[in-house]
């Protein structure tokens, strides 16, 4: 099957989650090629089966490379263990899962995996349409699409959880798309996360030495007072990983002078802390 088919396909069978962006309604059929919605408006599939729901013009920083190089990586296991804990969170009933900023796709396609429930269904999204084009190389059951986290296009109380790994978040529109009793589940770093790469790549005198998610924990509790926190922390190994992908899927490197990024290519890593709050709460 064409990835445009299976993409058609998918978006058929899960129609009424998808909704226009111009009136607001729910999407009723796919046909010729293009979503519908009853008032007449439609959105075309590309020929990798993804739609395109930006209403405006998104610069991401992300760019292929970036993206490719995050792909290894991840592919690799890097975020392994973040995935099992996801996973250990959610019920072992169908769920619906919508990854925010899903970038290249990997950890959702883990998830569904891991989770692996036949009925299961499973959306990421991105700004980024390298990204999302890089995700439907996956061979997974998830439906990747490039959307605005700020103006998602979903139906209200369309999924049963929320993932969020390391994205921005939009809490009013995530409580509009999360049905009652659903989970949001949000991964942020700690402040040893990559901790050698940043003592690499900087001096203790430069912002990036040091990282502090205070303000990120700060605003998920004043909107979730009695969200639960998982701390993950974990060492990776970097044998089978190539330094150079691990310096260029961070955004710590746009922050290095050229003469850092050479001596952290010299000198390079074995090893890898991975430390980040796994934040869990209900609708």
């Amino acid at each position: 099957m064409k990835k445009i088919e299976r993409g058609m396909q998918f978006v058929a069978a899960n129609v009424d989650r998808f909704r226009c962006l111009v009136c607001g309604a729910a999407y009723t059929s796919v046909a010729d090629h293009s979503l519908h919605c009853p008032n007449g408006h439609q959105l075309d599939f590309s020929k990798k089966g993804t739609l395109y729901f930006l209403t405006h013009q998104v610069q991401s920083e992300y760019d292929a490379d970036m993206l490719a190089a995050r792909r290894r990586v991840l592919q690799a296991g890097f975020f392994g263990p973040i995935v099992t804990a996801i996973n250990q969170a959610l019920p072992a009933t169908p769920q619906r899962i919508l990854d925010i900023g899903s970038g290249e796709g990997t950890p959702l396609a883990q998830l569904l995996e891991q989770h692996a429930n036949a009925e299961d269904v499973g959306i990421g999204f991105d700004i980024s349409k390298a990204g999302v084009n890089l995700a439907t190389q996956l061979t997974t059951p998830a439906y990747y699409c490039v959307a605005d986290l700020a103006q998602l296009p979903f139906t209200d109380d369309a999924f049963t959880a929320i993932m969020d790994v390391f994205s921005p978040s939009a809490y009013a529109e995530f409580e509009r798309v999360l049905a009652p009793g659903g989970q949001l589940l949000k991964v942020v770093p700690n402040p040893e996360y990559l901790v050698e790469l940043r003592h690499l790549l900087f001096e203790p005198t430069d912002r990036q030495y040091q990282y502090d998610n205070q303000r990120v924990l700060d605003l998920f509790h004043q909107h979730y007072p009695t969200a639960t926190v998982q701390r993950i922390r974990y060492a990776f190994d970097l044998t089978n990983v190539a330094f150079e992908d691990l310096l260029v899927m961070t955004p710590l490197h746009w922050g290095a002078t050229a003469a850092s990024l050479a001596a952290a290519k010299s000198q390079g890593l074995d090893r890898i802390t991975v430390d980040v709050s796994l934040l869990i709460t209900k609708n």
